[in-house]
């Protein structure tokens, strides 16, 4: 009997501690995980390994850091290489971005490309040039940096990310488009210039139905920062389709901005309501930059078709009216999610669209009134003068400037849990970007992207952006051979298109009708 008590005491001083319920604990948990893996019937994986299963998912989860980390090559990570990542973070933060020891690129790999240094180099210019926007029609005209923060908006991005590229913009004399996502305070409180870009959905212009209402665009578009406006008709990553905006996500600030009914779901079309053709796209673009007081205005578009876009152009011609800028997203862009079918497969890359742009507005006569933007994929010097030498006029930086903020490539953009705080509505993450330090990594990262464009144009002899030509940029299209981009594309002559179409041309021009989209 005795010994029968001391044993139940045993027990019972055993069920007792808490250094056996820190064993047990766990372990019932782990049991009740396993069994639940069991007779759960979604994943076939767990139902044949439980427990050992979820450390797959766990692999799963963490596959991008450790590609980016401990896999990837300084040349070879996507969308973005660690090469790039670096030298945007060195400058942003002012450091050297000079790399010893000489390229780890193969510089005979098929499809690499070579700018051409001079004999007689140039010296790098002390005044930094910029473009002025604005054609005949328009009274007020910008004169735009070569280098801009490009399309994002307040919703994508968190409140002290669109501050800080904003005061960046201020700092540095450049404009910040501000995405399709409406105006906000967050865009007007710091001062910088703006492009107001405006979607399918009218943000911040729209009647309670969802068409545009000219009253409010009047009278926003009137906001001294608002130096351009821009009518975007599609986006790179994702050419050709609308955007929703779950009900979940639309707290009472972002219904605001965007004047839509707060918790409720907000769907932009894939097309716009406003024109239906060529010519009522030219004759909206010329009541656009009426109600906005003469401040150029233009458009947006990931490049598809060229009989479409030469539509456009005849357009213009017949009404005697063109836009003052147009901004060619490449389908390489794109800082939100979108279908991988969409991102990888529809539009055409930067340089495509660029050099088919640049030919029609040439071709028609129209180049010297409208200024070619170009966006995608656009973070060194090198980059710059490449799309200048394409076609454009100036560049826009979206993901570049968001690596000049903190961005370190996480992917997460679309999942609102941004690690660093840029591209999320959670304000206990957002709270890690210094608004103070990040503007000046911007201000930084784009002056000195701008310099390097300089320093490069400078090296193939070149005093300014309108001396570069086709010609000063190589293509390597097999092991043995290079050719230039003037051999390798077509390059239209002033009016060409309207005197004697070529041959490679004509048949596309031909069927260009003013009054239709026709494919």
């Amino acid at each position: 009997m005795p010994g029968s008590l001391a044993t139940g005491a045993t027990a019972l001083a055993a069920l007792v501690s808490p250094w056996w319920w820190a064993a047990a604990v766990p372990l019932l948990l782990v049991t009740l995980v396993a069994v639940h893996d069991l007779v759960q019937r979604r994943h076939s994986v767990l139902r044949n390994y439980p427990l050992l299963g979820h450390l797959r998912f766990l692999l799963e989860a963490l596959r991008p850091e450790l590609q980016q980390y401990f896999v990837e090559r300084n040349f070879d990570g996507r969308p973005f290489d660690r090469d790039t990542r670096s030298i945007v973070y060195q400058r942003a933060k002012g450091t050297d971005a000079e790399e010893p020891f000489g390229t780890e690129l193969d510089l005979y790999r098929t499809g690499g490309e070579y700018l051409t240094p001079s004999m007689a180099p140039r010296p790098v210019p002390t005044d930094v040039p910029r473009v002025r926007v604005g054609g005949p029609e328009c009274t007020r005209p910008y004169d735009m940096a070569l280098l801009n923060v490009s399309a994002m908006s307040f919703g994508s991005l968190s409140a002290p990310a669109v501050v800080a590229l904003n005061t960046g913009a201020r700092l540095g004399g450049f404009a910040h488009d501000t995405g399709e996502g409406g105006l906000s305070e967050y865009h007007l409180g710091p001062g910088g210039d703006l492009v107001w870009e405006i979607g399918t959905g009218y943000f911040g212009c729209r009647t309670d139905e969802g068409d545009f209402d000219a009253r409010q665009f009047t009278e926003k578009a009137a906001h001294e920062q608002v130096k351009c406006v821009s009518l975007k008709i599609s986006q790179g990553a994702k050419p050709g389709i609308g955007g929703v905006l779950p009900g979940s996500k639309v707290n009472a600030e972002i219904a605001r901005v965007r004047g839509v009914p707060e918790g409720r779901t907000v769907i932009s079309p894939p097309f716009h309501r406003v024109y239906s053709t060529p010519r009522e796209l030219v004759r909206f673009l010329a009541r656009m930059r009426e109600l906005a007081g003469g401040k150029p205005v233009g458009f947006k578009l990931c490049v598809g078709s060229r009989r479409e876009f030469l539509a456009v152009c005849k357009a213009m011609l017949e009404e005697d009216s063109a836009p003052d800028f147009i901004v060619v997203d490449g389908a390489e862009g794109g800082t939100g999610a979108a279908p991988l079918e969409f991102a990888d497969h529809v539009g055409l890359p930067l340089g495509e669209g660029l050099m088919t742009v640049h030919n029609a507005l040439v071709g028609v006569g129209l180049r010297d009134r409208i200024r070619i933007g170009a966006g995608g994929k656009v973070a060194t010097g090198s980059d710059l003068v490449k799309r200048l030498l394409q076609g454009a006029d100036y560049t826009n930086a979206a993901r570049a400037m968001m690596f000049a903020i903190g961005c370190i490539q996480a992917q997460r953009c679309h999942t609102n849990t941004c690690p660093v705080g840029v591209a999320t509505q959670d304000e206990r993450r957002a709270r890690a970007i210094d608004v103070p330090d990040k503007s000046q990594r911007v201000r930084r990262y784009q002056e000195a992207t701008v310099r390097s464009a300089l320093q490069i144009m400078a090296a193939m002899g070149v005093d300014e952006p309108r001396d570069l030509h086709p010609h000063m940029l190589l293509q390597r299209v097999n092991p043995h051979t290079v050719r230039s981009y003037a051999e390798l594309h077509d390059w239209l002559t002033p009016g060409e298109l309207i005197t004697s179409a070529p041959s490679g041309w004509a048949s596309d021009w031909e069927a260009a009708d003013p009054d239709r989209f026709a494919r």
